[in-house]
């Protein structure tokens, strides 16, 4: 958005926000934490994220989540009352956090502009993604400090990844599911609520340990498509798509690269002629084949697909894009593929 319908909206918005804003460390309209809460309670508290620091004074009562992997971890502890605010969709919500989630006003399915968030009155913000709050996204977590908004991002998007080429980035370190439990705790700790994000990570972590279970898929190889049929984004060897392949023992047949989803043609796909396709069922509408329906149809009609042995043996794991992020539900997907991979009879 143009930075003069930003700086127009903060002047008109200044006032209304001031009380929020300037003085979420003491009792406020938007905050029912007591003086007592809030030193029982370690605050205020400062977390880092991606080379950043946010000040948190009190335990947040109007949060804005601007990606969908933190909102789905704010739902999964609790945390709906506390929140003023969700934007950038790509799947239908988690199950079992519908009713939730419907008491939290979507802002867009996409980014939200900086003025509607500002609109929310927020105490504090958090992103998956370091672009959602980087020019072209929502707003520069600068913008967010001016006015006294404490702004965290997902470390999975940042420990250990360069994000500084025009790409989704690249892993200098292997990710691993324990820095999506990092930034479980981190949230927990930000709104109070560490031990609801102990039993989140414990949960989790059974689930992983249920799927994976006795599972040896080491003879598999499987390519992970996300989005984009003209020049289709695939999954490098070390973002969420690695921890899914390594949980079970398989190869990931781009495994050579430490891009997060560099775009490869076909024709090389075809050359490593993957047994398993695991694709991306997004309901979002930003690029070609989104939906697995239409990722499915290109495959099988497109002459350079239509005989990799996947497709002829119609091998297919349907993920949402959420599963293919490094989310909460990168846990769904090892459970998803562990269960494929045993179908097909590609896991002992």
């Amino acid at each position: 958005m143009p930075a003069r319908r930003a700086r127009v909206s903060a002047l008109l918005l200044g006032t209304a926000l001031a009380v929020t804003l300037t003085s979420c460390g003491g009792p406020s309209a938007t905050s029912t934490a007591s003086n007592a809460d809030k030193k029982a309670g370690g605050y205020p508290l400062t977390l880092t994220s991606c080379g950043k620091k946010a000040e948190i004074k009190a335990p947040p009562q109007r949060a804005v989540s601007l990606d969908q992997g933190s909102t789905e971890i704010l739902l999964s502890l609790g945390l709906a009352d506390r929140m003023a605010g969700s934007g950038t969709w790509t799947d239908p919500v988690l199950k079992g956090l519908a009713k939730d989630n419907a008491k939290v006003e979507r802002l867009a399915d996409s980014y939200p502009s900086f003025e509607k968030v500002l609109a929310q009155e927020p105490d504090f913000v958090t992103a998956s993604f370091e672009a959602t709050v980087s020019k072209g996204g929502v707003a520069d977590r600068a913008k967010f400090a001016e006015l006294g908004v404490p702004a965290y991002v997902s470390p999975s998007d940042c420990a250990g990844k360069d994000n500084s080429g025009d790409g989704d980035g690249t892993r200098v370190r292997t990710l691993t599911m324990d820095t999506v439990y990092g930034e479980v705790r981190d949230l927990a700790k930000a709104f109070g609520v560490e031990k609801r994000g102990e039993r989140l990570i414990a949960e989790l972590k059974g689930r992983v340990a249920k799927a994976t279970r006795d599972v040896d898929a080491s003879g598999a190889k499987i390519l992970y498509w996300f989005a984009n049929s003209d020049a289709p984004y695939i999954a490098g060897c070390c973002g969420a798509p690695g921890i899914i392949t390594r949980e079970l023992g398989a190869k990931n047949v781009f495994d050579d690269t430490r891009e997060e989803w560099p775009q490869i043609n076909w024709e090389t796909v075809a050359d490593r002629d993957p047994d398993v396709l695991v694709i991306g069922d997004l309901t979002r509408k930003s690029q070609t084949a989104e939906s697995a329906k239409k990722k499915i149809e290109f495959l099988e009609t497109n002459p350079v697909t239509k005989n990799l042995t996947a497709v002829k043996k119609k091998r297919y794991v349907l993920l949402s894009g959420q599963a293919m992020n490094p989310t909460i539900r990168t846990v769904d997907g090892v459970e998803q593929v562990a269960e494929a991979l045993r179908e097909f009879g590609l896991a002992k």
